[in-house]
C-alpha cells in the first residue's frame, strides 16, 4: 500500500486527491478543490496572467502542507489544456517544480483523456460498457470510448472557461452569443464524431464540476452534496432543461444558488451548455454523473509503481 497525492492543475481548478492506494484499488483520505482560474484569459493572449499563477501557487501551497500532514509518499502533479496553450508556462511550472521537488507534467490531450477514463470508469464492470467518458473542463473537452481500456480518444477546445470568455459575455447571455457558442461547440462535437463512435457506446459518464453541478440542479439539491451526485443518472430533458434554466437567469440569480461554487457562476451556464450539446450529439437518454475522475485516474497510477 501507498500514500499518494494527486493534482489536477486545470484550467479552473486546482485539485486534490490523497488516498492509499493498493494495486488498482484506492481509498480516499481527502480531496480538495481550488477554483483558482489559471487560464484566465489564455484563450484570448496565448499568455498565463501572473495574478493567476499567483492564485494557482497560493493554492498550491496549501496543498503541500496538506500532503505533509498526512504522510504522502508518491505525489504526481498533472497540469492540462491552460498549461499546454501557455507559451510562457515557464513562469508556472519553474515554481512549482521548486516546491514539490519534482517535474510537474504537463500531460497531453490523449493522457488526460486515458486518466479521465480510468478514474470513471473505476466502479463500473466492463460488461456495462463501452462506456463514452465525456470530461468538460475549463479548457478542453475530452471524449473516451472504451470498455475496459481507451478504444479512442480526443480532446478539443471546448472548456466551460474557453466558450464563457469567448462566446458568453453575459448573464444571461443574448441570443446571438448563444448561436455563436452552438456553432463552435457543435463544430469541435463533429470533429471527435470523426474518430470516436459516439453510437458504440451504452453509457454516457459525465465527469468534473459542470457535469456534477447540472446533475444537482436536477436533482434538485438545496445544497452541493458529492454522494447524492455520485453516479446518479440524469434524463437527458433534464439536462436540456438545465441548460436552459441556467441561459435564462442572471448572475445574481445563479450565484444564490446553494450548489453553486462560487468559482462557477461566470462559466456553469458556457459548461452546460457544452454538456447539452453532445447529449444532443451522442443521442443518449441520460448521463451518469461521476465525482471519480482523473484525479482518481492519477492517483491508481501511482500504484502502478512499485
Amino acid at each position: 500500500m501507498a500514500r499518494v497525492a494527486a493534482i489536477d492543475c486545470g484550467t479552473n481548478s486546482i485539485r486534490l486527491l490523497i488516498a492509499d492506494v493498493t494495486g488498482g484499488s484506492l481509498q480516499e483520505i481527502s480531496r480538495d478543490m481550488e477554483i483558482v482560474r489559471l487560464g484566465e484569459g489564455v484563450d484570448r493572449t496565448g499568455r498565463f496572467d501572473e495574478r493567476a499563477v499567483e492564485r494557482t501557487l497560493s493554492a498550491l501551497d496549501g496543498f503541500i502542507a496538506q500532503m505533509r500532514r498526512r504522510g504522502v509518499e508518491r505525489v504526481r502533479f498533472c497540469a492540462t489544456s491552460a498549461t499546454r496553450d501557455a507559451t510562457n508556462r515557464q513562469i508556472f511550472v519553474d515554481p512549482v517544480r521548486e516546491r514539490l521537488g519534482l517535474e510537474p507534467e504537463v500531460i497531453s490531450g490523449s493522457e488526460e483523456a486515458a486518466l479521465s477514463f480510468r478514474g470513471a470508469t473505476k466502479e463500473f464492470r466492463p460488461d456495462d460498457g463501452p462506456f463514452l467518458v465525456v470530461d468538460i473542463g475549463g479548457g478542453s473537452t475530452e471524449f473516451v470510448l472504451g470498455r475496459q481500456e481507451v478504444e479512442s480518444a480526443m480532446s478539443v477546445n471546448i472548456g466551460c472557461v474557453r466558450m464563457a470568455e469567448r462566446h458568453l459575455y453575459s448573464n444571461p447571455p443574448s441570443r446571438e452569443s448563444l448561436d455563436s457558442a452552438i456553432t463552435d461547440i457543435d463544430a469541435a462535437i463533429a470533429q471527435v464524431r470523426e474518430r470516436v463512435d459516439f453510437s458504440a457506446a451504452k453509457k454516457l459518464i459525465a465527469v468534473a464540476g459542470t457535469a456534477t453541478t447540472v446533475a444537482a440542479a436536477s436533482l434538485g439539491l438545496e445544497s452541493y452534496d458529492r454522494y447524492a451526485i455520485h453516479l446518479s443518472e440524469i434524463l437527458a430533458p433534464e439536462a436540456h432543461r438545465v441548460a436552459i434554466m441556467f441561459q435564462n437567469m442572471d448572475r445574481e440569480q445563479i450565484a444564490a444558488l446553494g450548489y453553486m461554487h462560487p468559482g462557477r457562476v461566470d462559466v456553469i451556464t458556457a459548461g452546460a451548455l457544452v454538456l447539452s450539446r453532445i447529449i444532443h450529439a451522442s443521442g443518449a437518454s441520460s448521463f451518469i454523473a461521476s465525482e471519480s475522475d482523473i484525479l482518481d485516474g492519477i492517483a491508481l497510477s501511482l500504484g502502478d509503481t512499485n
